[in-house]
């Protein structure tokens, strides 16, 4: 362990995740039992950094947490330390202030030599100015979009898919019951990776991703060709996916969010154009938070215990603000501020994809190419 690090604080950001609690144990095990290091946690993300509301960890802490969903230490996903809502202007506009300067007193206060963050790439970005502040910040990936910079898969994002398979597949049985289309939205923001693993799994007819725009017409036809086969149509749409020449859909705006896009909408969008186009019966199911609940399945709380495991061997051999990633199913970890920024989306030409069309899942973009580029990767 680096000489300078004997006090660690932990905290999760963002929205919350399956797997999360299982690196705050990984963490907090193998820094008490095998470096001897004191562990505090940050309550609430960056809002315990900015409000002083942290606790000790121990061992009977995090004890039987490995199964539990959500995370113990609690999180936020409005709180950004360095454009932080403060209250509102007379027109009812935001307050914005920079306290960062706040997290770097109760980080002083609280002797911590350097902190574990778990969180997506909104949460990365929110630790860079402490970590350039000279803050040591190890970051762990966590999200279930999949869409982070710098690692082949993230924790929570395979729970996400099953969640989101298993409801794929209740929906067939009601389909083909009522011979009807059945419009799936899931989530996923910009990227596509829970739309694609889990209509695939699925076997879904139609599949609508943020990186493929698609033709509402094509879309048409390719569902009344599958109507005069089997009868019955499954659709998963991304929640960022739109229409060629369209835009995405926007299901509120949140002003005192860092982040105040919240997608949302374009399922009922492509059901109803469905219907109107081909005359068939066309019912939406939104999954919205779902997929974020639970308990992680097996596959997530072994990589979730291995993120966590391996972040603190980064932290051990003194290296300063990276996070730890799997790249080839190998575990080693980049610069933190190379991921800030950048969003890991599905490329066009994935195997994934060219394995979906080869079987007659269609894009709504018209295309039967089944090229792909041949790209390493377990899973995605």
């Amino acid at each position: 362990m680096s000489p300078t690090t004997r006090r660690l604080g932990i905290l999760t950001g963002g929205g919350d995740c399956p797997g999360l609690n299982a690196v705050i144990r990984a963490v907090a095990k193998t820094a008490i039992l095998q470096y001897g290091m004191e562990i505090v946690g940050i309550e609430d993300g960056f809002q315990g950094l900015i409000e002083h509301r942290v606790r000790p960890l121990g061992i009977k802490d995090v004890s039987g947490i490995l199964t539990r969903g959500g995370t113990v230490l609690g999180s936020n996903n409005k709180c950004n330390p360095a454009r932080y809502c403060t209250g509102r202007n007379a027109d009812g506009s935001p307050i914005w202030e920079d306290v960062t300067e706040k997290c770097l007193t109760t980080i002083a206060r609280e002797r911590l030599d350097a902190i574990i963050v778990i969180g997506g790439d909104g949460t990365m970005a929110c630790a860079a100015p402490m970590a350039k502040a000279g803050i040591n910040i190890i970051g762990v990936p966590k999200t279930i979009d999949n869409d982070l910079v710098g690692t082949e898969i993230t924790f929570g994002f395979l729970t996400a898919v099953s969640t989101a398979t298993e409801a794929l597949d209740r929906l067939h049985s009601t389909a083909d019951s009522h011979h009807r289309v059945m419009v799936c939205e899931v989530m996923g923001r910009n990227a596509g990776w829970i739309a694609l693993t889990s209509g695939v799994a699925s076997g879904s007819d139609v599949i609508l991703l943020p990186e493929i725009p698609f033709d509402l017409r094509q879309v048409a036809d390719d569902i009344e060709r599958r109507m005069r086969g089997p009868g019955f149509a499954i659709v998963v749409v991304a929640e960022g996916a739109r229409p060629k020449g369209g835009q995405q859909v926007i299901g509120r705006y949140d002003p005192t969010s860092p982040d105040p896009i919240r997608f949302g909408g374009v399922g009922n969008l492509v059901a109803t154009e469905i219907s109107d186009l081909t005359g068939i019966e066309t019912r939406t199911t939104v999954l919205g938070h779902t997929q974020r609940g639970g308990a992680p399945i097996a596959a997530d709380r072994i990589l979730a215990t291995n993120f966590g495991f391996h972040a603190m061997a980064v932290l051990a051999s003194g290296k300063r603000n990276r996070m730890v990633v799997r790249e080839n199913n190998l575990f080693s970890d980049v610069d933190l501020f190379e991921t800030v920024g950048k969003q890991r989306l599905v490329p066009v030409d994935h195997p994934l994809i060219a394995a979906a069309r080869a079987i007659g899942t269609t894009f709504g973009d018209g295309s039967r190419s089944i090229t792909a580029k041949q790209i390493p990767a377990a899973l995605v």
